[in-house]
């Protein structure tokens, strides 16, 4: 007996002796360098804001947001430790102790259960894998005492809790609270701490996201240590046990709807900074601003959602044949909504049952939904016997649902038309808002900085701008009668330009002609003041003149513009006559808070910015309030603000509509049509697709700013109620033109199109103008 005892304390001693030599001889030389933990650095993803620190977009391939362990709160560390490793601050990277207890738990060679420590698993995280070999094992011992050699325990605390996988592609404790809870680690509370606390042992099997009872059995065993240790009080277990956890299961979301801000951002930073994008930590800082963007994102939605609900129903998206079988059902439905994502708030769903009276739908949770009474408005004619069989809603059919204000649900369909938003600053070029699309998701493409559209009416301004130039004024008469160009003329076929409404109301002044959008009498100013002066003239706005027609269509905007360009001209209006470089990106900042680029915005209009005689600005802002009150855009008056200006557009066919204009220092327009090019119907406008856009927007926009009121410049004279430049207050400036004369300039002028077809007509919005934006590679895993 004791020669047996003796012996097997011999070979116990001989093998610890080999372990411990090959451990100092062979797994000690191999060691990796410890710079990986020693000189850390995290992989921080892309990260954009608005102007005022609202996340808007995330770029990169992990969620992370590191947390000196300075600024770690005291509960969350102890929460971590009461589960991980209650001897942390005792232990030298080993915990002798639990070690024990693991390998009398596993002496049937099944290694279920370890004995890591947060020191051995910082080991693991960065250098060996998971997989429990016994030299992996004695690896991870050896860097664990070689690592509490180099850091101090709350460097390695530090580590551990910034580089932890916790889930739903979460790193570290920071970025776990955002996806789990959306809100910062230092607002979180116990029973919240208790529930992050329980992640890193099993992160897809302690999901709140996804297993929420396995998660709370977790975060039960976390809080109950937490008592034991008296790290909390029974009264704050007790309260942490009830209460009810509100868990995101979105991942990270975001402060407001800016997708396509956020991807021209990422642009700008991966063109200097390339992959390192994504993984530096950069910040960026756009001027957008986070009230205006989400007045500008809801006015959008739902005015497209309007105009689409008149259009009437088009049909279900999809139809599928329903098994008899639940399951085989349950998965035909699953399998056909995966292929529709959500459109915030518009939800693909599967017909089940449907009747004149009830429509029974599956939603993507294989929740059955019965939609019934007003819900059905939108399908009313789809429901009937005698529709058609592409428009019939019958089970099967592959339709959208939403959720009212009252929570009652409706059918409803994606629109396909598209729109466009932008407001900018009108003295710093600074953007306020964007919205390039009505879902960035559905559609990447940006409306706002690569649609080339015919403008329409809305560049009328700056035909008339150009006539105060030659004499004109509010005052002058015109005659809104029809008119007909000879073909030697327009250089081509005969030309009879009409008005949009087919009415010609005679004799007119200049401000009713632009205030009621006359086209035959733009078409007069145009060919009295020259098709080449007006032409050049549009360059003083930013204009792109190879993109409009050197002819007398030019006056019925039959070029090509971009919402932003738009926007960027009729600043010119807003801010008397000051140029201005519209810019998206405020700053950029670097992993370390460095500011790496910066654009400070002006607060002066220098002279040399100068582009227009500030009395053309001050009698042009004048008319164009006209337009806001009793003409094209009259709706505006509802604002009851007596400085907003701006002008409706129609192209041709109603193929585009447009609203311009400003108030307040901040210059909007809003753009709604087809990629396609098709006519947006025979009874819309500007004034009824883009109008109301704008109109919501400048309510929410204009609130914190007091209407303004330019002071009359010098040169003007007062003549009949009218602002006339000094030099041409003579009867020569105030009587009717003759229209019958030979027009000015009519040297250098294109012909006009057969049949008055738009000349320059613009691409489809679907084939982006390389110029304007240069693809790069896209971020992974926005």
């Amino acid at each position: 007996m004791i020669r047996a005892a003796l012996a097997a304390g011999l070979a116990a001693l001989i093998g610890g002796g080999l372990l411990l030599a090959y451990m100092l001889l062979y797994v000690a030389p191999n060691l990796p360098s410890l710079e990986a933990v020693t000189d850390y650095r995290p992989k921080i993803p892309l990260r954009i804001y608005t102007a005022d620190n609202a996340l808007i977009g995330e770029f990169g391939e992990e969620h992370r947001d590191f947390i000196p362990i300075k600024d770690m709160p005291e509960l969350m560390k102890k929460s971590l430790l009461a589960i991980e490793d209650k001897r942390f601050y005792e232990h030298n990277g080993i915990d002798w102790v639990r070690a024990l207890g693991a390998v009398r738990a596993n002496l049937g060679g099944a290694f279920r259960q370890g004995g890591s420590t947060i020191t051995m698993q910082v080991a693991r995280n960065f250098y060996l894998t998971r997989e429990k070999f016994v030299s992996r094992k004695l690896t991870e011992v050896m860097l664990a005492l070689k690592i509490e050699a180099a850091l101090s325990k709350d460097q390695i605390l530090e580590l551990y809790m910034n580089q932890i996988y916790l889930g739903q592609r979460s790193f570290g404790f920071g970025a776990a609270a955002q996806v789990y809870f959306g809100k910062p680690l230092k607002d979180l509370d116990v029973a919240e701490m208790a529930m992050l606390a329980g992640l890193p042992q099993n992160p897809a099997r302690h999901n709140p996201a996804v297993n929420p009872k396995r998660a709370k059995q977790r975060q039960q065993v976390v809080l109950r240590s937490m008592r034991d240790l008296d790290y909390i009080t029974e009264a704050q277990y007790q309260k942490a046990l009830k209460e009810t956890l509100h868990i995101s299961r979105k991942g990270v979301d975001f402060d407001v709807h800016a997708e396509y801000v956020a991807e021209l951002a990422r642009q700008v930073v991966y063109a200097q900074f390339k992959e390192d994008s994504y993984t530096k930590g950069i910040s960026v800082y756009t001027t957008i601003l986070k009230a205006d963007q989400k007045a500008a994102y809801d006015s959008m939605r739902r005015n497209v959602m309007n105009y689409d609900q008149r259009h009437g129903y088009r049909g279900p998206e999809a139809v599928i044949t329903l098994p008899a079988n639940d399951e085989e059902r349950d998965d035909a439905i699953e399998d056909a909504l995966q292929k529709r994502p959500s459109s915030d708030g518009l939800i693909p769903a599967v017909v089940l049952e449907a009747s004149p009276k009830a429509v029974k739908v599956q939603n993507p949770a294989g929740e059955e939904i019965t939609i019934t009474g007003d819900g059905l408005r939108l399908v009313a004619n789809a429901l009937s016997e005698k529709a058609k069989d592409a428009v019939r809603v019958r089970p099967g059919a592959v339709i959208r649902i939403m959720q009212g204000d009252k929570n009652a649900w409706a059918i409803t369909q994606v629109p396909q038309v598209a729109a466009a938003f932008v407001s900018l600053d009108a003295v710093t070029g600074a953007y306020h808002a964007m919205v390039g699309g009505f879902d960035y998701n559905l559609q990447k493409f940006n409306h706002v900085t690569q649609a080339w559209r015919q403008p329409g009416s809305s560049l009328k301004p700056f035909v008339y701008s150009a006539a105060l130039e030659r004499g004109f004024s509010p005052l002058t008469i015109l005659n809104d009668s029809p008119l007909t160009l000879t073909g030697a003329e327009t250089g081509n076929e005969t030309w009879s330009p009409r008005n949009d409404d087919g009415v010609f109301d005679g004799p007119i002044s200049m401000r009713t002609a632009l205030s009621k959008s006359k086209n035959v009498v733009s078409v007069r100013i145009l060919r009295a003041i020259g098709v080449p002066y007006a032409h050049s003239y549009l360059g003083k706005f930013g204009f792109d003149l190879a993109k409009h027609p050197k002819n007398l269509t030019m006056a019925l905007g039959t070029g090509s513009v971009t919402p932003a360009q738009l926007a960027g001209a009729y600043s010119v209006f807003a801010n008397g006559g000051y140029t201005v470089e519209p810019y998206l990106i405020a700053k950029i900042v670097d992993g370390d808070g460095k500011v790496i680029q910066e654009t400070k915005p002006r607060t002066t209009l220098p002279d040399e910015a100068r582009v227009l005689d500030p009395r053309n600005a001050y009698v042009m802002d004048s008319m164009m309030r006209e337009v806001t009150r009793s003409g094209t855009g009259g709706a505006v008056a509802r604002l009851g603000r007596p400085d907003l200006a701006g002008k409706t557009g129609t192209s041709s066919d109603a193929v585009d509509g447009w609203f311009a204009g400003y108030g307040g220092g901040i210059v909007a327009v809003s753009w709604m049509g087809y990629d396609d090019s098709k006519s947006l119907g025979g009874k819309e406008f500007g004034a009824t697709v883009a109008l109301p856009i704008w109109i919501d927007y400048m309510r929410v926009a204009m609130q914190s700013r007091p209407p303004q009121e330019r002071p009359v410049p010098t040169g003007l004279t007062q003549v009949s109620g009218e602002w006339l430049y000094d030099e041409f207050t003579g009867d020569a400036a105030r009587k009717s033109l003759d229209m019958e004369e030979e027009p000015a300039g009519a040297e250098n002028v294109e012909p006009v199109p057969a049949g008055a077809a738009p000349a320059a007509a613009p691409a489809p919005a679907t084939a982006p103008n390389a110029e304007n934006i240069k693809p790069v590679p896209a971020g992974p895993n926005r």
